[in-house]
C-alpha cells in the first residue's frame, strides 16, 4: 500500500513510499537482534567514534535535512536549521558519554561488589510528527551509545528525515541492522513493536491517550517503557515581571511550530493587577508574528501538519477570540494565531489543542497562580515571569512540572534532563539521565574470603 506525503504549505506531493506492515517490522526486529551481539561488543572508544562521524554527517548535510523537514512538516526553515544543529549536538554529546556511563564499586563485608551498566537489546522507538528528526535523535543517540540496536518508527505523516538519518548512519560506518527505520501505521507497526517478544524496550513520544495503550501493551511482557506525552503548560506572569519582555517572548512559547509542541505554554496566566496591560502587549506582539512560506528565512510560523489536524484545532475555539491573526491566501493547512480569554475550567484550558491557540487566564496572587497551574492532569513544562527571585524559586518548587524556565521560555537543552510529571509521562530524555532508560544495572558480588 502506498503512502503519499504532501507539503503542508502547498498541499503538493513530496514523496510516495511503500507502507510497511507486520512482515517488514518483524524483518527489522530480526535484523536488529542479529546485529546486537556485535554492536554491544564494540569498544567504547570505537562506538563513540562512529557516533561522532554520524554527528559530522548530520552537520555536513544540514541544509538538505532542514529542507526535508520543512517540506515534510511545514515548519519554518530557520527552525528546521536550528533543530538539525541540535541533532548533531545530541550525537556529539552521546559520543562523549559512551565511556562515562559506568557502574560502581560498593564496600561490602567479605568481598567486593560491582555494578555494571548493560544494554537492553533491541529497542523500539516511536516518534511523533511535530519534531521528527529532533526527537528521533533524543532516543537513538542514548540507545546506540549504551550498545542497544534500534527499530525506529517515525510518524507516517513525517518520515523523510528519519529515513535519511538511517542512510547517514550507514555512511558513518554504523553496521547494518543497528539502526532500522520502519514506516507504517501506528496501529500496525507500533503495535507489533510493543508486542514483539524480541523488543526489550519502547521509547514513545506522543499523545497521552496513545501512551496509555503503549503502557498497557508493554505490560504483557514487562517491557521497559519511557513515555513523553502531552502537556498543557502554564506561562505565569506576575505583576512585578518585565511585562514588555514577557509579552514579547510569549508568542514564541505557544505559536512556535504552529503550536504543535507538547511544551507549548498554551495557558497564559496573568496577575489581575496587570492583566489589561499585559493582554494589550501580548496582542501587539502576536500580531507582529510573521506567518507565511516556511522556506522564507523571515517566516516565524508555518501551517499545521494536515487538513484533519486543522479541523481538530478549530474545534477548540468555541467563543469569540480576543485576537485572531492573519494567514496566507491559497493552498496550505493554515490556522491563525488565536488568543482566547478563558477560565481554567474551559475545554480550551483543559485539553491539549496542539495548535496556535492560547488561553489567557487571570489570577489573584501567588497561591492562586500555583493552584491554577497545577489544576491539570499534565505536568510537562512551563515558565515563571517575575523580578522576585525568592518567589520564582518558591513557585518553581510548588509546580508539578518536569521542566521549568524562569524569565524564559526555553525548555530543552542537550545536556539537561527532559520529561514530565503526572500524565505527561515518565522517564527522562537528554543529558546523562537519558542513558538510564537504555541500560540495566547488573550487580556482581565477588567473595574475597579464603
Amino acid at each position: 500500500m502506498t503512502l503519499r506525503l504532501v507539503n503542508p504549505a502547498t498541499e503538493q506531493p513530496v514523496a510516495e513510499l511503500k507502507r510497511a506492515g507486520v512482515i517488514e517490522t518483524d524483518r527489522a526486529v530480526a535484523a536488529a537482534k542479529v546485529a546486537f551481539p556485535a554492536w554491544r561488543s564494540v569498544a567504547p572508544a570505537d562506538r563513540a567514534r562512529l557516533l561522532r562521524r554520524l554527528a559530522g554527517l548530520v552537520e555536513d548535510h544540514g541544509e538538505e535535512l532542514a529542507l526535508l523537514e520543512t517540506r515534510n512538516v511545514g515548519k519554518p526553515i530557520a527552525d528546521s536549521r536550528g533543530e538539525v544543529g541540535m541533532v548533531a549536538e545530541v550525537f556529539h554529546y552521546y559520543a562523549g558519554a559512551v565511556d562515562k556511563h559506568f557502574g560502581q564499586t560498593i564496600p561490602v563485608a567479605g568481598g567486593v561488589d560491582l555494578t555494571f551498566r548493560e544494554p537492553l537489546g533491541v529497542v523500539g522507538l516511536i516518534v511523533p510528527w511535530n519534531f521528527p528528526l529532533n526527537i528521533s535523535s533524543w532516543k537513538v543517540g542514548p540507545a546506540l551509545a549504551c550498545g542497544n540496536t534500534v527499530v525506529l518508527k517515525p510518524a507516517e505523516l513525517t518520515p523523510m528525515t528519519a529515513i535519511r538519518l538511517a542512510e547517514l548512519a550507514l555512511q558513518a560506518g554504523i553496521p547494518e541492522g543497528v539502526l532500522n527505520v520502519v514506516v507504517g501505521p501506528g496501529r500496525v507497526v507500533g503495535e507489533r513493536l510493543i508486542h514483539h517478544p524480541d523488543v526489550a524496550k519502547i521509547g514513545f513520544t506522543g499523545s497521552t491517550e496513545v501512551g496509555v495503550e503503549v503502557m498497557r501493551g508493554a505490560a504483557e511482557s514487562i517491557k521497559r517503557v519511557t513515555l513523553e506525552l502531552g502537556g498543557k503548560s502554564a506561562n505565569i506572569v506576575f505583576a512585578d515581571a518585565d511585562l514588555e519582555r514577557a509579552a514579547a517572548a510569549a508568542p514564541y512559547a505557544v505559536f512556535g511550530n504552529a503550536g504543535q509542541d507538547c511544551c507549548a505554554r498554551s495557558r497564559v496566566l496573568v496577575q489581575r493587577d496587570v492583566y489589561d496591560r499585559f493582554v494589550a502587549l501580548l496582542i501587539s506582539a502576536t500580531g507582529a508574528l510573521r506567518v507565511g512560506d516556511p522556506e522564507d528565512d523571515a517566516t516565524e510560523m508555518g501551517p499545521l501538519v494536515s487538513a484533519n489536524h486543522r479541523q481538530t484545532v478549530a474545534s477548540f475555539v468555541e467563543s469569540k477570540p480576543l485576537f485572531t491573526g492573519s494567514i496566507p491566501d491559497g493552498p496550505g493547512f493554515w490556522y491563525p494565531c488565536t488568543l482566547v480569554e478563558a477560565t481554567n475550567h474551559d475545554r480550551i484550558a483543559r485539553e491539549e489543542v496542539f495548535g496556535p491557540v492560547a488561553a489567557i487566564i487571570p489570577f489573584t496572587d501567588e497561591a492562586d497562580a500555583v493552584r491554577i497551574a497545577n489544576d491539570t492532569p499534565y505536568g510537562l513544562s512551563g515558565s515563571i515571569w517575575t523580578s522576585n527571585g525568592a518567589r520564582a524559586l518558591r513557585v518553581a518548587r510548588a509546580l508539578d512540572t518536569g521542566v521549568l524556565s524562569i524569565n524564559s521560555n526555553s525548555s530543552v537543552r542537550v545536556s539537561t534532563p527532559f520529561g514530565g510529571f503526572k500524565q505527561s509521562g515518565f522517564g527522562r530524555e537528554l543529558g546523562m539521565n537519558g542513558l538510564d532508560g537504555y541500560s540495566e544495572v547488573k550487580n556482581v558480588y565477588i567473595s574475597t574470603e579464603g
